[in-house]
């Protein structure tokens, strides 16, 4: 994947000589040392970052991190005290104020926590109002704003205000607002924590769908550890100015950098991050549409197990069958088509556990795992999603049996 925006060596340090506080901070001396020493603010410190277009980056952190004026340095609401970033391979830190307001207007868009609606404006004339201030015509940034109020779930809100509207469908409009020019890249300043949790868990699906439509470049902050391991396609963890970490939520879990990630993730809820590809056991017994119940029967007692699937040429899953039918089945001179049954559960291999749950309560058999072109990769026992856990005894089973 190309990058889209690269964070070079970015420090922001808030006072009236902020370049004189650097060699402090390159002492190791904390943010509260250097404020009671020289009443300057480190917010950022030497962050150095690589976006791929198209991902969703998340930045995460707790209160005072620097994760938000890291933000504000990408479309340069606050200015690098040193550093550079690029966009597109230009450094945005060297524009002047009229390609800087071109860059802010077409190519980044900016959605923030508490909406930043105005309560005069309908929500139409909210969407429309970056096209409004780009001198887009009236007829044209009404098309692009009704589009962009369908695409984020609006369509027939056109005319309402904004405290008509409840906290989640304003962050709608804010999105809405934020893609109708179209940019390349969106930056989200936590933009659902204020939100209740049931909205802001619609709001986290929302976006994804979006993005699976769109494409964009999303960079989004939050502290929430589960929020960035379920939107994030790579995560940077800060503290007190400094990156951490940067890695998949995989790659955080499996490997955290120190003990200050290690209890930052401690909490984590693993079924939201893990997906079935991590747990699910490789296809080692299985049986082909051409094979016969004698066959089947000896697949199933050689591997202990009580029922196996079908599968064509292409390991396509025709049914399952199980060892009382079969063994039924051979005594009344009946086929192994015969005694197919479709009551199994099929997933994509890119599920999260936690949504495999119901789907393991309704099925009798291990779920059937299957890739983007519906070929069996693998299955997961009952037990393991049913745990709601990735466990060191899954990890250890799945690993056994690849």
């Amino acid at each position: 994947m190309e990058t889209k925006i690269k964070i070079d060596h970015v420090s922001k340090i808030f006072g009236s000589k902020p370049r004189s506080v650097i060699p402090l901070v390159e002492e190791g001396k904390t943010k509260e040392e250097i404020l009671e020493k020289t009443g300057h603010t480190v917010g950022v410190y030497d962050a150095s970052l690589d976006i791929k277009k198209g991902e969703v980056f998340v930045i995460m952190g707790l209160s005072g991190s620097g994760k938000s004026t890291l933000i504000r340095c990408f479309n340069l609401l606050n200015k690098p005290t040193a550093g550079s970033i690029y966009i597109d391979g230009i450094d945005i830190t060297k524009s002047n104020k009229q390609d800087l307001k071109k860059i802010r207007q077409e190519k980044i868009a900016m959605v923030f926590q508490h909406f930043g609606l105005f309560s005069h404006r309908t929500i139409l004339a909210n969407v429309e109002y970056g096209l409004e201030i780009r001198g887009v015509s009236k007829e044209e940034r009404k098309q692009i704003a009704l589009k962009n109020i369908e695409i984020v779930g609006l369509k027939g809100y056109e005319d309402k205000y904004p405290d008509e509207l409840s906290g989640g469908m304003q962050q709608r409009v804010g999105l809405a607002r934020a893609l109708a020019n179209d940019p390349d890249i969106l930056l989200m300043d936590e933009p659902f924590s204020a939100l209740d949790p049931l909205i802001r868990r619609e709001m986290q699906l929302e976006l994804l769908d979006i993005q699976e439509r769109l494409q964009k470049t999303i960079i989004f902050i939050t502290h929430d550890v589960n929020e960035a391991f379920k939107l994030g396609d790579r995560v940077a963890v800060m503290k007190e100015g400094h990156v951490v970490q940067v890695g998949t939520p995989e790659e955080i879990i499996e490997a955290p950098a120190n003990n200050y990630i290690s209890d930052f993730i401690k909490d984590i809820d693993r079924s939201k991050v893990f997906q079935a590809e991590h747990i699910m056991i490789k296809p080692n017994a299985l049986v082909s549409l051409k094979d016969g119940l004698n066959v089947a029967i000896k697949e199933m007692e050689d591997n202990g197990i009580s029922s196996v699937y079908v599968v064509d040429r292409g390991r396509r899953v025709k049914g399952i069958i199980t060892i009382d039918d079969a063994i039924q089945a051979k005594k009344e001179k009946k086929t192994l088509v015969d005694i197919l049954r479709a009551d199994y559960v099929t997933v994509q291999q890119d599920e999260y556990i936690h949504d495999l749950i119901p789907k393991a309560l309704e099925s009798k058999y291990p779920l059937a795992v299957e890739n983007e072109e519906a070929k069996l990769v693998g299955f997961i026992l009952r037990v393991h999603v049913l745990s709601g856990l990735v466990s060191e005894e899954v990890t250890e089973s799945a690993q056994y049996y690849s």
